[in-house]
């Protein structure tokens, strides 16, 4: 079984020409525009709870809408959350928005209106996890921290250890592994482990993909592991997609549709409309305001305000 440790020569031989390939193919994306850390480290924060989950495609026009009306931690805090859930349209999973709007009153009541760059103080903020915490740092602040997304499990688990796919949940040996393949910033280059880190990330998104990967256009093809083992299929349990037509999130999403657009509260003959069975409307309805993506007012319901 290959090491899960690659030594030192194939690791530099892999970081090199991921490097390479990633200056030639890399996507000219809004977020990974050059500037201060301290300019970046907002957009970059947004983007990354945007694309949780959600395809590049789709987060791009929503985030630039979102800079625009909210360049600053501070004036999205000034906003009320129902705002936040408004303006996050149709991404999905909404709950983000509501993270976002509190994580912006965090960094201005914690920071000055600033977002912070210590990784322990990114992951106190709400709704910032490790991998967040190590993107923003990493994307915006140009630290030498393992990034660790869906993406870049996948090349490792192929490169390194010759595996179809990664995991169906983050290990720690997956880390360990992210950690060990993560260069040093030489001295004339401070910025190199960061530029690995979206390297590796955009390889996953563009070439090695889950379920049609480019092998034929790979930069590191012939240092695969799972190449040089005959590309075997994954030996884990079956991955499912996740069903939409006629699901609680199918019928959140149309309540949450219906009150964005809505002037004000909405009562119950209005949200009718949404789902005809009375059931599971009413069901999802309650688990919106659970949630505190909705909330009780007069006349029906309305977003939070």
């Amino acid at each position: 079984m290959p090491s899960l440790r690659p030594s030192a020569p194939d690791r530099a031989d892999l970081v090199a020409r991921v490097l390479a390939w990633y200056a030639e193919h890399a996507r000219d994306l809004p977020w990974r525009r050059p500037g201060p850390p301290e300019k970046r480290a907002w957009p970059v924060l947004v983007s990354e709870v945007m694309l949780q989950q959600t395809p590049v495609a789709r987060v791009e026009p929503v985030w630039r809408a979102w800079l625009h009306r909210w360049p600053e931690p501070a004036a999205l805090a000034a906003e009320p959350a129902g705002e936040a859930v408004r303006a996050w349209g149709r991404l999905g999973y909404p709950r983000r928005a509501l993270r976002l709007h509190a994580a912006a009153g965090a960094v201005v009541e914690r920071h000055g209106g600033r977002v912070p760059s210590d990784q322990a103080e990114l992951r106190a903020l709400p709704g910032v996890g490790a991998y967040t915490a190590a993107a923003v740092g990493a994307f915006a602040f140009d630290q030498r921290v393992a990034v660790v997304d869906t993406n870049v499990r996948r090349v490792l688990a192929r490169t390194v250890q010759g595996k179809a796919q990664p995991a169906p949940a983050l290990t720690a040996a997956e880390t360990a592994l992210a950690v060990a393949v993560l260069p040093e910033a030489p001295s004339d280059d401070p910025v190199l482990p960061a530029r690995w880190s979206v390297a590796v990330m955009e390889l996953g998104a563009l070439v090695c993909t889950a379920r049609a990967p480019r092998c034929g256009a790979c930069p590191v093809v012939d240092l695969c592991a799972w190449q040089r083992a005959g590309a075997p299929p994954d030996d884990g349990p079956a991955r499912r997609g996740q069903a939409w037509h006629g699901t609680d999130r199918q019928v959140r999403g149309r309540l949450l549709a219906l009150l964005r657009e809505a002037p004000g509260p909405l009562d119950a003959a209005a949200l009718s409309v949404a789902w005809d069975d009375d059931a599971q409307r009413e069901r999802c309805l309650a688990s919106l305001v659970t949630d505190g993506l909705v909330v009780p007012a007069e006349g029906g319901w309305a977003l939070p305000g």
